[in-house]
């Protein structure tokens, strides 16, 4: 527990020393509302096909997901500057158990995260879209659980690969698809069969379809989130749980094996 809290506290003192990254962490969320709100909510006539919500409010939980994501997978990069710097030679030969340590990276890495997407709740707000209390727990319940998911997900290319060129070029790879096929821009409901595959394999749509039943509980029609939802919020967590599960334990093993 000491290896794993020394860890943790290492990575987020260096993520709270950043002013610029904390400034940026506050803009990002407000440039994605502007561009996928405002810029695609002309393309839409009405907000009946929405629940009655508009547009802005719609893509505002896949905007959650959308930062919680981009810092999770960015953050744990920090395994290969911290492999090419040999700051992680010097870890791996010490004491500490290689699990503490993997799971230190998780950890502060759900961390951060946790906190970029905290920050984005405010937002709801301006858009028309009072949060209760109880709202703000579920969220941030959802949003722990999601960080894990992705930061996990970001540890497992991490440790596989030894430069952070390969690592940036993969991470983009797969953010892309992951956000589209999130149901971040268009409803789940009706999509050709290929899609709905992918859909289902992908655990940014599990989160998306969390954050948007409880974003929108008492703002849309109650009929249209039943209509285009995948899941029920827990069972969409358990879901969430299942991929943390699926990406931490090869995570952890690749970790372990690392010279």
């Amino acid at each position: 527990m000491s290896a794993l809290y020394t860890i943790w506290l290492r990575d987020l003192t260096r993520f709270l020393r950043n002013r610029s990254r904390i400034v940026t962490s506050l803009a990002q969320p407000l440039l994605y509302l502007a561009i996928f709100g405002t810029g695609l909510s002309s393309l839409l006539s009405g907000t009946s096909s929405l629940g009655g919500v508009g547009f802005t409010a719609f893509v505002y939980p896949g905007v959650i997901g959308l930062t919680i994501m981009f810092t999770a997978l960015f953050t744990a990069i920090s395994v290969v500057y911290d492999r090419e710097f040999g700051f992680l030679k010097e870890v791996l030969v010490s004491p500490a158990p290689r699990l503490a340590v993997a799971l230190g990276k998780v950890a502060s890495g759900s961390t951060i995260a946790l906190l970029q997407g905290v920050l984005t709740l405010p937002l709801a707000w301006l858009l028309g879209l009072p949060l209760t209390l109880g709202q703000v727990a579920q969220l941030v319940g959802i949003m722990a659980v999601l960080a894990a998911v992705c930061t996990a997900l970001g540890l497992l290319v991490s440790t596989r690969l030894r430069g952070i060129e390969g690592y940036n070029v993969i991470i983009n790879f797969l953010m892309m698809p992951l956000f589209l096929l999130s149901g971040a821009l268009f409803p789940l409901a009706g999509l050709p069969g290929w899609m709905n595959v992918l859909v289902r394999i992908n655990p940014m749509a599990y989160a998306t379809d969390a954050l948007r039943q409880v974003v929108l509980a008492g703002a849309a029609q109650p009929g249209f989130l039943a209509a285009s939802r995948l899941h029920p919020v827990s069972l969409d967590v358990l879901v969430l749980l299942g991929f943390f599960i699926v990406f931490l334990v090869p995570a952890v093993r690749a970790f372990s094996k690392q010279e």
